[in-house]
């Protein structure tokens, strides 16, 4: 039986449940979704979460987390909500309306004890384990653009992305809670998380600005184009107008690619009813993007487990692999030098609230051993050039390391 109360909270009673949920070795994540107040929490007291295919209409409420290498899909990773709560102020150090949702009969004791003696022992967690993957360098990241510039020329594929990591040092008194509250407040169309699983040895923190797949309690599919990069402000630091904001060649061919990708996978599905906003300019943080949505009414064309169809078709979109999907694929498999692991992969709220939002994992950084990686690509095609390439990812790291300085 599933129970559910009000109480008022602060932003460390996050903490306590976060550190908590971390000791007792649960897998734990927070989130917000884009242009809401509602932050939530969840955990989930399998300490070895199952990995299974995202199937949406046989699931109950949980939290899917995706590898980028996931061909089937059955290595997904599903955080089932034993524990979850809706803190409803997106302030700091305010007092937040809290939601509790939760099984009774499933709260392990040895939570609920560090849960009372409120668990403060570490403002921050991460892991100690494994060991940190050097960084990619200038010199092998600009080698792998001009190899793929090659290739395409050659006839091998389309547009492929790649991507590079980049090592910070976190600092003693970063505070996990603390930087996630401050990612909502900046990045407010984001969809802000942190995910932990503790029997992984690592945490993940990202503030993504591309929806993979979703579905709310109307039935309304939606998906999106997100392709194209450039600095928000011009070269005086002011902020420019999205109206104003201009796109080269590549950029506009590069965006083309994905979106033409989203249409053909509506189509090996017979799904023709289906609406087009954009493309459109959009701020992300410090970068400008273009981005056309996608968007199916469920209910009217009798297609509840659409949403379990396109995410199993869309998974890794050109955005984050290239095209055609499977040469991309064994070019960045062979040649960037790293393993993309969760980065590029999804993650998402499953059957929260009778919705589904599911997120391509970008902007995001892995927190392991004291040091935060992150990461960034970039579309590759004919037109690229390697050193605006490189600038490009500068500015995507941009997103999340500004937090780690």
């Amino acid at each position: 039986m599933t129970t559910t109360t009000s109480k008022t909270k602060t932003n460390t009673y996050r903490q306590t449940l976060w550190n908590a949920a971390l000791e007792s070795g649960f897998p734990t994540v927070m989130w917000r979704l884009p242009k809401q107040n509602h932050k939530h929490f969840l955990t989930s007291f399998l300490k070895n979460p199952e990995q299974i295919k995202i199937e949406f209409e046989e699931l109950g409420p949980g939290f899917a987390f995706s590898p980028f290498i996931n061909p089937d899909g059955n290595d997904t990773y599903f955080l089932k909500a034993d524990l979850h709560y809706v803190f409803s102020e997106i302030a700091i150090d305010e007092n937040e309306t809290c939601q509790e949702i939760v099984t009774p009969s499933s709260v392990d004791p040895n939570f609920v004890e560090l849960l009372s003696a409120k668990a403060t022992s570490k403002p921050f967690f991460f892991s100690k384990k494994g060991e940190v993957a050097n960084a990619t360098t200038k010199e092998d990241f600009i080698a792998e653009v001009n190899d793929a510039v090659n290739e395409i020329e050659a006839g091998k594929f389309k547009k492929v992305v790649l991507s590079r990591t980049k090592n910070l040092n976190i600092r003693d008194d970063f505070d996990l809670v603390t930087v996630f509250d401050k990612l909502c407040v900046t990045y407010p169309n984001a969809f802000v998380s942190v995910v932990s699983i503790p029997s992984l040895g690592m945490v993940w923190m990202g503030a993504s600005p591309e929806t993979l797949v979703s579905q709310d309690s109307q039935g309304i599919f939606r998906t999106m184009a997100l392709a194209g990069t450039q600095s928000a402000y011009d070269a005086d630091g002011n902020l420019i107008k999205t109206s104003e904001a201009l796109w080269r060649q590549k950029e506009i061919e590069e965006h083309a690619l994905v979106s033409r990708y989203i249409v053909s996978c509506l189509k090996k599905i017979r799904v023709r009813e289906f609406e087009e906003e954009g493309p459109k300019t959009v701020i992300a943080g410090n970068l400008m993007h273009l981005r056309m949505d996608f968007i199916v009414d469920t209910v009217e064309i009798n297609f509840p487990e659409m949403a379990t169809v396109m995410l199993d078709l869309l998974h890794p979109t050109s955005a984050v692999c290239g095209m055609p999907k499977e040469p991309a694929r064994q070019f960045i498999l062979a040649n960037e030098k790293y393993d993309r692991e969760f980065y590029s992969g999804f993650l998402g709220p499953v059957n929260i609230q009778q919705e589904s939002h599911i997120f391509v994992n970008l902007r995001t950084m892995k927190l392991q051993n004291g040091t935060a990686t992150l990461y960034a690509g970039c579309g590759i095609t004919a037109d690229s050039n390697a050193e605006k390439e490189w600038i490009e990812t500068e500015m995507k790291f941009q997103t999340l390391g500004r937090f780690l300085v």
